[in-house]
């Protein structure tokens, strides 16, 4: 079994995440408000968004919100790949750099 690199793995889930953020914002932007909701309900599996979705958020917490998702993307990627690299069983004979 090979390691994954805790600082790689969590910077591409970071990664991934504001990608998703960043198309959340899109979406919000450019949909009129009943197509937004029926899409974001959809996610929800039917939970009802419409009294929790905000229309008019300040650019300033929109970035804050960006760099929020980002750190907890990247801080639970390193989680995975550290309970990744962690959890391999280690293979007999091979020396105890080996996992299997």
């Amino acid at each position: 079994m090979q390691t994954l690199s805790i600082k790689r793995f969590g910077f591409a889930i970071a990664s991934a995440s504001i990608v998703s953020y960043l198309g959340c914002v899109f979406v919000m932007m450019i949909v009129p408000k009943d197509v937004a909701i029926r899409f974001f309900n959809s996610l929800m599996h039917g939970v009802d968004v419409t009294t929790i979705m905000r229309w008019n958020m300040p650019i300033g917490e929109t970035i804050l919100g960006a760099v929020g998702i980002f750190v907890l993307g990247w801080l639970f990627g390193a989680l995975i790949a550290c309970c990744y690299n962690c959890c391999g069983k280690v293979t007999r004979g091979e020396g105890a750099g080996n996992r299997e």
